[in-house]
């Protein structure tokens, strides 16, 4: 399998374009448990160009009803980037994968997930720049485009550095 970079640029270029309306390509989940996953799979999906079709645990969108649980579930987002890496970002699987950094790790095209003190997280934007140190993201649900980190309400923050993609 290639490994590839990550193109940060296209990832923020489609955010930019998309933060304020929805993509007629993709099902607008807004009003079905929210958007916020499906706009930062879109975004990753313009940087890497590539999905992950394994049934049940891919990251992957053909329609609203046949895509993985990756492509749309916060948790499961995480959990697809997470195992497709492994130690020093090298594992087997096709498409993104990422290392779980602290904020100041971020670069542009990376996602930030918010979670509550109970340990679920709930959220998933993507970085977009920076003010100073400060992360601006985009994000659906609730649309945003270089909307301030600290301006955010909560509880617990788990950022995501993509690493890079296979094919």
């Amino acid at each position: 399998m290639r490994t590839f970079a990550y193109n940060r640029a296209a990832a923020v270029a489609y955010a930019q374009r998309w933060a304020f309306s929805r993509n007629p390509a993709y099902y607008d989940f807004s009003q079905i448990g929210g958007d916020c996953t499906n706009f930062a799979s879109q975004c990753l999906f313009a940087g890497c160009g590539v999905m992950n079709f394994t049934r049940d645990t891919g990251w992957y969108y053909r329609s609203p009803n046949d895509r993985a649980a990756a492509w749309t579930g916060v948790e499961y987002f995480y959990s697809f980037l997470m195992k497709n890496a492994t130690i020093g970002g090298v594992g087997n699987g096709a498409g993104p994968f990422a290392v779980e950094v602290g904020i100041g790790g971020l670069e542009i095209g990376d996602f930030v997930q918010f979670g509550r003190e109970t340990g679920d997280f709930y959220h998933t934007p993507v970085v977009v720049g920076f003010l100073g140190k400060e992360p601006l993201v985009a994000a659906h649900s609730y649309d945003a485009f270089e909307r301030p980190l600290r301006s955010y309400a909560f509880d617990r923050i788990r950022c995501l550095h993509i690493v890079g993609a296979r094919e």
